[in-house]
């Protein structure tokens, strides 16, 4: 079996997307004095169809489009490109950042059933199991191994927002892995980015900015890395993991995000490591590992 049919390698692209929005996380938090949230969004995907149309060229233009072809796309530009952003940083306007860490958690689970019901994957006791144990994981690193904090959560508005974020974000993971059936990766995450464009430059026309962009070199390269590595190749790698294995199975490996986002901290940021981020590290590792070991096994066997 080449690398190419390799299934095994769709959980190194799912990962490097991960690791490279875990990055993009980590910028924006050094960033947030010097750009606002709408600015930073609309420029990383300008810098992210300037990417896609260097690397694709007319290649993606070229493509025959059936109606029910763009009609996936559009759905790819409204729920992943914009309609998952824009929710989840409104929702972080309205609740905490533990809160929506925990609420994202649920996507691997999410997308599990999103699959069943419209892609018609099966649904095996061993997702939901390894989803519960990443789950577990994740509230132990983002509660500081203090459980306390748990017990005074309650539900807002912003919860919803990062909720239905979520959502999108699973209906996006699906969508992708019918549109790839017809067409290449490249083209798809490319049209529907492009697709999406628009919409963002009038979102920035209208919208209202609490105060003006300092720009300066040190955030102009920010923003072309945030626009090439975290929204175009992340995009890219993500979709390709999922048009080899399906979107629940990508998704097993979807909480590594924080434990990404830890270990950059400390890399980037100078920030502490605790017994919680090894702990929860280690048991969103088992959980992914749970829920698609036996599809390993069998690449594995095939080499």
């Amino acid at each position: 079996m080449s690398w190419k049919e390799d299934p095994r390698w769709a959980y190194v692209f799912v990962n490097l997307s991960c690791l490279m929005w875990a990055s993009n996380f980590v910028l924006g938090r050094t960033l947030r004095e010097e750009v606002g949230p709408l600015m930073l969004t609309v420029s990383r995907f300008v810098v992210a169809s300037l990417f896609y149309a260097v690397i694709l060229g007319r290649s993606a233009v070229k493509e025959r489009l059936l109606p029910r072809h763009w009609a996936l796309l559009t759905a790819m530009a409204l729920t992943g490109v914009v309609g998952f952003p824009v929710l989840l940083y409104r929702g972080l306007q309205l609740t905490t950042a533990t809160d929506a860490v925990l609420i994202n958690a649920t996507g691997p689970l999410m997308t599990a059933v999103l699959a069943a019901i419209l892609l018609k994957e099966r649904l095996f006791p061993r997702h939901i199991l390894g989803g519960l144990i990443s789950f577990f994981g994740v509230t132990l690193i983002v509660s500081g191994g203090s459980f306390q904090r748990l017990r005074q959560w309650h539900v807002n508005v912003g919860d919803l927002y990062i909720l239905l974020a979520v959502v999108l974000w699973g209906l996006y993971s699906v969508i992708s892995r019918w549109a790839t059936r017809s067409h290449s990766v490249f083209s798809v995450t490319a049209i529907s980015t492009w697709m999406a464009l628009p919409l963002f430059l009038g979102a920035a026309a209208v919208g209202w900015q609490p105060a003006p962009t300092n720009w300066s070199w040190h955030l102009v390269l920010a923003v072309v890395y945030i626009g090439i590595f975290p929204s175009g190749a992340a995009f890219l790698s993500w979709n390709e993991g999922v048009r080899r294995v399906g979107p629940n199975r990508a998704m097993v490996f979807y909480n590594m995000l924080p434990v990404y986002g830890s270990i950059l901290g400390v890399i980037l940021l100078g920030e502490s490591l605790g017994a919680q981020h090894f702990i929860g590290g280690g048991l969103i590792l088992v959980g992914s590992l749970i829920a698609i070991w036996p599809e390993l096994r069998t690449a594995a066997g095939k080499r």
